[in-house]
């Protein structure tokens, strides 16, 4: 691995981002786990192993849809439901008819962002949750329920809706207590803004003009921030050890019949699936045909998330191959988009050297 350790090394060098962690595992074991450059540039805090870092919107996968997911298997919620019937509020409303599985798959029809938060922020604290979903109800459809795919932040802020309806919990304690805390993952949580700020070994993110800090423990997105941190599309916290031992259940769930599985193989199943013609599973994303961040080498078998924030995660499940890489690309400015063409060399690189290192032991 002494080519992928050079070229994270020189994607600091080159200013892809400030610093980062890489995490390789193959066959269940991690087989590369380090960390580069520096967490925060100002203070000259050295990024560890151990950092945690604002996921952005690997929550989608890695909090909502995963509560999704087990609310299925309880049988307290199905794909197929309609809005309407989950959120009485939605009965008279264009959007009465969109599935759960529309929302996962991002095929509502619903617009890709709105910046509420312009709106939200002149309103008390324990007033915009409620002025949110307000606006959630009022937006317009775009385009007829289920005909094109729009990556949309707006369905993961409904299915936060919907999951807090069905479980009668909020979304981070519903996740804590089914998912992260049977794992005993103690490194992946939300940042609850009404609570005393954490002093945790954070990656610094942007140095915001509008809310006039540098982020540090604070979920960078606004829609997130404004409404206290816990949201379904971002405000999740944490390390690359973390979200590798989560993602090793998920692909444990899908290789093993055991019955103390946290997830059911067949539920998973269906939710990995592709869709007919995109690169859209539930809740998860696939390899593109072409320009995929993860790559030439993965199998058309994988799912994956980006993250705005500079993180990402790749798991081949044909090749049983997981790579993490968690950045502070947008430290201290979001203008930074080098990682894009960084993403798919590095992947390529990680999986040239695993083919290479099994050819040789072979």
């Amino acid at each position: 691995m002494e080519q992928v350790d050079r070229l994270m090394r020189q994607a600091v060098s080159d200013d892809v981002f400030p610093g980062g962690v890489l995490l390789i595992a193959k066959d269940g074991t991690v087989i590369f786990h380090a960390a580069y450059g520096y967490a925060n540039i100002f203070s000259k805090r050295p990024m560890t192993e151990d950092t945690i870092f604002d996921l952005a919107s690997l929550t989608k996968p890695l909090a909502t849809t995963l509560a999704v997911m087990k609310l299925v298997a309880q049988k307290k919620l199905g794909l197929g439901q309609h809005l309407g019937q989950i959120l009485n509020r939605f009965n008279c409303s264009e959007k009465a008819r969109i599935r759960i599985e529309h929302l996962l798959y991002h095929n509502s029809g619903l617009p890709d962002y709105r910046p509420y938060y312009k709106r939200l922020i002149r309103l008390p604290e324990d007033q915009r949750k409620n002025a949110l979903r307000a606006l959630l109800m009022q937006e317009p459809l775009i385009h007829p329920i289920g005909q094109e795919t729009l990556y949309s932040d707006l369905g993961f802020m409904l299915l936060c809706w919907v999951v807090e309806t069905a479980s009668g919990m909020r979304l981070d304690r519903f996740v804590e207590k089914e998912i992260y805390d049977p794992l005993g993952l103690e490194t992946l949580f939300f940042v609850d803004l009404n609570l005393e700020p954490q002093q945790l070994n954070f990656a610094a993110t942007e140095r915001c003009p509008w809310r006039n800090l540098l982020l540090t423990g604070l979920v960078h997105d606004e829609n997130a921030y404004v409404v206290g941190g816990i949201e379904g599309h971002a405000g999740l916290f944490g390390t690359a050890g973390d979200i590798h031992q989560l993602l090793k259940a998920l692909q444990s769930a899908l290789t093993t019949e055991a019955a103390n599985n946290l997830f059911e193989k067949e539920i998973l199943q269906r939710f990995i699936k592709q869709n007919n013609n995109t690169q859209r599973a539930l809740g998860f994303d696939t390899p593109a045909a072409s320009g995929a961040s993860c790559g030439r080498y993965f199998s058309k078998k994988s799912v994956g998330h980006l993250g705005f924030t500079g993180t990402s995660f790749w798991m081949d499940l044909e090749q049983r191959i997981i790579v993490i890489l968690l950045t502070n690309r947008i430290h201290p400015s979001r203008d930074n988009d080098r990682i894009k063409h960084f993403r798919p060399i590095l992947h390529d690189t990680i999986m040239e050297n695993i083919r290479n290192h099994d050819t040789v032991k072979g």
